[in-house]
């Protein structure tokens, strides 16, 4: 299965890039998910619930980072099981700056085997991009600017910049944990 697209956050790149990489924005944004823990440098397990057509099941996945080119792009390999079946794949994640606007670019490759399978391609191509476009809108719901009120005096909403990891090196792994769940995307439309 493939899967690839982009969405335009109204955020300059770096802010985007931190945003992805940081735990509690991951957590809200992505469906379903439960649990972060970080097992090595650049190794992550994951759990997420969710429900695809007839099943519903709890999906435990190991996530690694490679490729990684703050604040540009990185790779993420992932694979897990659920008690329908496994999924493997990988995804590489591009951001792009354009005028104070951010293009972020993805492209997945997954592989999926056991009950999931027998879905079929077409629905778990439908749930896969469903569950992007959700973890896209609820990213951008947190961390783009909120419009001023014309009837107050309110200043726009920003993402507190002081909450945002300052280690480079867990802000990239957790970054590319984005990447990878969108691969997961893929394992949780054949549950």
């Amino acid at each position: 299965m493939k899967l690839s697209g982009s969405y335009q956050i109204n955020l300059e790149k770096q802010k985007v890039w931190e945003a992805l990489n940081d735990p509690e924005i991951l957590k809200k944004s992505i469906p379903g998910c439960e649990e972060f823990t970080k097992e090595t440098e650049n190794e992550f397990n994951a759990i997420a619930t969710n429900k695809i057509g007839p099943f519903n099941a709890t999906f435990k996945g190991t996530i690694e980072l490679k490729e990684i080119d703050a604040p540009n792009s990185y790779k993420i390999v992932g694979s897990g099981n659920s008690p329908v079946g496994f999924a493997s794949g990988q995804a590489l994640v591009k951001l792009e700056s354009k005028n104070n606007i951010t293009e972020l670019i993805y492209s997945v490759e997954a592989n999926v085997g056991g009950k999931i399978a027998q879905v079929g391609s077409r629905l778990i191509d439908m749930t896969a991009k469903k569950m992007a476009d959700i973890f896209f809108k609820k990213l951008k719901d947190i961390i783009e600017p909120k419009n001023v009120s014309r009837d107050t005096n309110a200043k726009p909403e920003v993402v507190n910049q002081n909450k945002i990891i300052n280690n480079k090196k867990k802000i990239i792994i957790l970054g590319a944990l984005t990447a990878a769940m969108i691969v997961l995307g893929y394992f949780y439309t054949i549950k």
